[in-house]
């Protein structure tokens, strides 16, 4: 039996996805209520936005959790990094892979202390603490330093218009062959013709409705 299908991993997720359900039902009229309009968030904007939502898990699929663990297990990941890490659900996906790869490390960055004290939590009650450090801080700051000198796999889940601004910070430690998993990319169009273009030193498809998945192929032709 591997980490990720034990009994414990499998129960904890089955009930942070169903907080997250039930949070999701306020979503709309969190959004409502405000002045933002969700999907056309500049980059002046995403601290307040995310501020709005610090008590929305803002989780992935059940299926893209899934799929984070096979696609990091499948390439044999070390290092991790995650860009929003939110209340770990991502992060326990991820880490799991981590342990179930012998080991390793995945950084985070949330720059919502509330969501890094839940994160904290759950990622202990997972019992992957030790596989995870969380940056407290905007993510253009906490991944500008301090970086492993490779990194085998990045989850980019946090604000989208900041996604072409991570992966610069990011690139010069990506390893050719590492894996990039966006999540809700067709919300960042300059993300998306980046790494849809041969010339940047990217393979990308959409892997589905709201996943973007990227081979890094690392010299640019």
């Amino acid at each position: 039996m591997t980490h990720f299908t034990s009994p414990e991993i499998s129960s904890l997720l089955k009930q942070l996805f169903a907080d997250a359900d039930e949070a999701e039902v306020l979503y709309d009229q969190q959004i409502a209520g405000s002045t933002f309009e969700a999907g056309k968030i500049n980059r002046a904007d995403y601290r307040g936005f995310y501020t709005l939502l610090k008590d929305q898990p803002l989780a992935v699929s059940r299926e893209t959790g899934v799929l984070l663990y096979m696609l990091a297990r499948a390439v044999g990941a070390r290092t991790i990094v995650e860009f929003g890490t939110s209340f770990g659900i991502s992060t326990i996906h991820l880490a799991s892979a981590l342990r179930d790869n012998g080991g390793g490390l995945l950084i985070g960055s949330e720059f919502e202390s509330s969501k890094v004290k839940r994160a904290r939590q759950n990622i202990d009650a997972a019992g992957l603490s030790d596989l995870v450090e969380i940056r407290e801080g905007d993510a253009l700051e906490t991944f500008a330093r301090d970086l492993p000198e490779q990194i085998d796999f990045v989850l980019m889940d946090g604000a989208k218009n900041l996604y072409p601004s991570i992966l610069t910070l990011l690139e010069g430690h990506i390893r050719a062959g590492a894996l990039i998993i966006a999540d809700n990319a067709d919300a960042s169009p300059e993300y998306i013709e980046r790494v849809r273009s041969v010339e940047n030193g990217y393979l990308s498809v959409p892997f589905s409705a709201d996943v973007e998945l990227s081979f890094y192929l690392k010299a640019a032709f």
